[in-house]
């Protein structure tokens, strides 16, 4: 899950399948996910009768659905139009877990590092804005937190604004369909540290961008830190605004690469020891020698010989190492889902999966689904016939006729061209 959205919808087809339809919709087709913090999930529906029911009948549901998804326990905190974070008890922004103290430096992000650090003790003095960016998993939001957590540790009381940029969207999309925008525009424009995750997202949403880069000037002529994470530099979001790019490049640039051999084996030694558990030497050398690439997947097959440890009672052997990677190892290229290239295409055209998928024959509707066929069948090499099944059954020679469209479009028209490599990049860094 990439972001609290992703959460929501998960959250939300897992409710649908559950209940009526006509429970859903009575119920649920106005809440909107707001935040997801410390074991508690914050959500708006709009009105102190709907909350009232939706906490008698349906939290249990929505509980069990957060323990299935992250094996832990959930509270889910339901919230009415007229209530703000600021207003729960407890809502805090997370940050013990992810300090400079645990975050293992190698060669492959000492200069991203260093950058955080100067930002977190000089903050609006030095390197503002910073722009972190590398591939998914190699600890550009433990970097975020950490200069949250050492500012808020240093300075206690500063105001602090921490989102992913799906979540940026969705709040001013909010804000505008409920005649909030000085309240939003309030909220992140007056702030001291402001930390937006995944800014790739906003490619090519130019009312996003738009509020965007108001937010930014506002922040950063007020003196105060800006840091951003992508996984790619500015220059290669090809349909990110030229006033975004030049601002991004006017502050510091730093980059985060895989982590070599030596830092794999630190990483793995120093989460292992975390949670109580000493790997042989042999077994940190097997894990580090075939897992290359992320950082995340380091961490979670640690957290794999953990519960083998504990609710086996095994042994930690090589053996056991091999069976705990064995879900983690990506065997050659990764190789997206139909659902997630779909999900991709749609976003970059701010559609729903539903839409494009379906009968509408708009003209932008008609151009996503159309790239959603080209790029299926280069990425995943189904059949003509298969691919046609994900949009509602259509025959293989439309699915023929799509393809060849957009062969033809890439090789006259350079927008296209743009758009199909900023959806391939963010279905690459779903892998």
């Amino acid at each position: 899950m990439n972001s609290l959205t992703d959460i929501w919808s998960h959250l939300m087809e897992t409710l649908a399948a559950q209940i009526t339809s006509t429970s859903y919709s009575a119920w649920f087709h106005d809440a909107s996910p707001v935040a997801i913090t410390d074991n508690r999930l914050y959500f708006k529906t709009s009105s102190e009768f709907k909350r009232n029911l939706i906490q008698q009948r349906f939290l249990d549901v929505l509980k069990d659905s957060l323990f299935d998804l992250f094996s832990s326990e959930f509270e889910v905190i339901v919230m009415t139009p007229d209530e703000d974070l600021s207003d729960m008890e407890g809502f805090t922004i997370q940050t013990e877990d992810y300090t400079f103290e645990n975050f293992i430096v190698g060669p492959s992000n000492k200069f991203a590092h260093a950058a955080a650090v100067a930002v977190s003790e000089k903050p609006g003095k030095v390197y503002n804005p910073l722009f972190i960016y590398g591939n998914s998993g190699l600890g550009k939001t433990h970097l975020l937190l950490a200069i949250c957590e050492k500012m808020q540790r240093l300075r206690p009381g500063i105001k602090v604004a921490y989102l992913k940029s799906d979540d940026f969207t969705n709040e001013m999309v909010s804000a505008i369909t409920r005649g909030t925008n000085e309240e939003f525009r309030k909220k992140y424009r007056n702030v001291d540290l402001f930390l937006l995750d995944d800014i790739q997202f906003i490619s090519g949403k130019e009312g996003t961008q738009e509020e965007f880069f108001h937010t930014f000037n506002s922040v950063y002529e007020a003196g105060n830190q800006i840091v951003v994470t992508s996984d790619r530099p500015p220059r290669d979001m090809l349909k990110l605004e030229d006033r975004l790019k030049t601002r991004f490049e006017g502050g510091l640039l730093a980059d985060i690469q895989p982590p070599d051999f030596e830092t794999r084996c630190a990483i793995i030694k120093s989460k292992s020891l975390a949670l109580g558990m000493v790997l042989p030497e042999n077994c940190i050398i097997y894990i580090a020698e075939n897992l290359t690439s992320n950082v995340r997947q380091l961490e979670g097959v640690v957290k794999r010989l953990t519960a083998y440890r504990d609710i086996l009672d095994d042994q930690i052997s090589i053996e056991t190492v091999k069976k705990a990677i064995k879900d983690v190892i990506h065997v050659g290229e990764f190789i997206p889902t139909p659902d997630i290239i779909i999900e991709e295409s749609a976003r970059s055209f701010q559609l729903s999966p539903a839409e494009v998928c379906g009968q509408s024959r708009a003209k932008n509707i008609t151009l996503c689904r159309q790239i959603a066929m080209y790029l299926i069948r280069k990425l995943t090499g189904l059949p003509l016939k298969d691919i046609g099944l994900h949009f509602e059954d259509r025959n293989h020679t439309t699915v023929l006729s799509s393809i060849r469209k957009i062969e033809e479009l890439l090789t006259t028209d350079p927008e296209i061209a743009s758009t199909i490599k900023d959806i391939s990049a963010n279905i690459n860094s779903r892998s």
